[in-house]
């Protein structure tokens, strides 16, 4: 089937976008979490959110709100939890990551009836993306935006320097809570499409590959931001083609694209050193 013939199926528009979304709120959160070196923090809180999918299977809430609001709740516990001087930071991150998990795995078979099937909280399916999924990741990639717009420069001392940030008299803590509040956002925003297991390399890994070609956040974010949809795009369209889970595959396309990257990059850098030599 032609790529332009799978554009008339609604289920294959709304995946579109959702990727686009998703490309562009987990390029600019990905790159504040690689600069800032949090990704032990952020998979913690992708781990953790599992608790609020239990919790919303047994109520009959909807999964995804608790998800969300057991996350930010995660969020704030680690951040506040990793500045007291009686505990270590990893030590706080497997605290929250092993509670929520916990939680989520009791409340799930305690809901009544049949088992449920996790697995698509577990790995996602993109082709089962909603409207709702979608505004959802079009408000925080918009309020992502605005925020960056309008403290780019303060984002950008406490991504790279916090001690210094503090120096110049900077909300370091209010800032650092709210990129924590839109981490988990971003996180549960995502699940639909990757799925708890591999939401975190979606935020990292078109990061990883931008930080390839550039040191400058504002490029970075761009780079990440293209790198991710493209992912998602060829990731999409594989996995419609083949039949096999969504998720793995814009994962495991994200890898193999980082791999190149790096390829190329080293091959570039050792033919400029030959020519340097001679």
């Amino acid at each position: 089937m032609e790529l332009f013939d799978l554009l008339q199926y609604t289920f294959i528009q709304h995946a579109l976008w959702g990727c686009l979304f998703a490309s562009i709120a987990c390029g600019i959160i990905g790159t504040y979490i690689v600069t800032r070196r949090l990704v032990f923090i952020s998979g913690g809180i992708t781990h953790a959110s599992f608790g609020g999918i239990g919790i919303g299977l047994f109520t009959g809430i909807s999964p995804i709100l608790c998800a969300g609001i057991f996350s930010v709740l995660s969020a704030f516990g680690v951040e506040w939890l990793s500045k007291q001087k009686d505990m270590r930071e990893d030590s706080a991150i497997a605290i929250f990551w092993t509670f929520g998990m916990a939680v989520g795995i009791i409340f799930s078979y305690l809901t009544p009836g049949a088992t449920p099937d996790l697995s698509s909280y577990l790995f996602g399916n993109i082709l089962m993306i909603t409207i709702e999924d979608i505004l959802a990741l079009a408000v925080i990639s918009i309020l992502l935006i605005v925020l960056f717009f309008c403290c780019f420069h303060t984002m950008v001392e406490i991504a790279f320097d916090r001690d210094f940030a503090r120096s110049q008299r900077q909300p370091v803590v209010v800032i650092e809570y709210l990129m924590m509040f839109f981490i988990a956002l971003t996180i549960v925003a995502s699940l639909r499409m990757v799925g708890i297991v591999l939401v975190i390399s979606l935020l990292t890994l078109p990061a990883v590959t931008a930080n390839l070609f550039t040191n400058r956040f504002k490029n970075m974010i761009l780079l990440s931001i293209f790198f991710g949809f493209i992912s998602c795009l060829v990731g999409l369209i594989i996995s419609y083609q083949l039949q096999i889970p969504s998720g793995a595959t814009i994962i495991f396309f994200s890898i193999l694209m980082y791999a190149f990257c790096k390829m190329v990059k080293s091959i570039y850098i050792c033919r400029n050193k030959k020519q340097n030599g001679n």
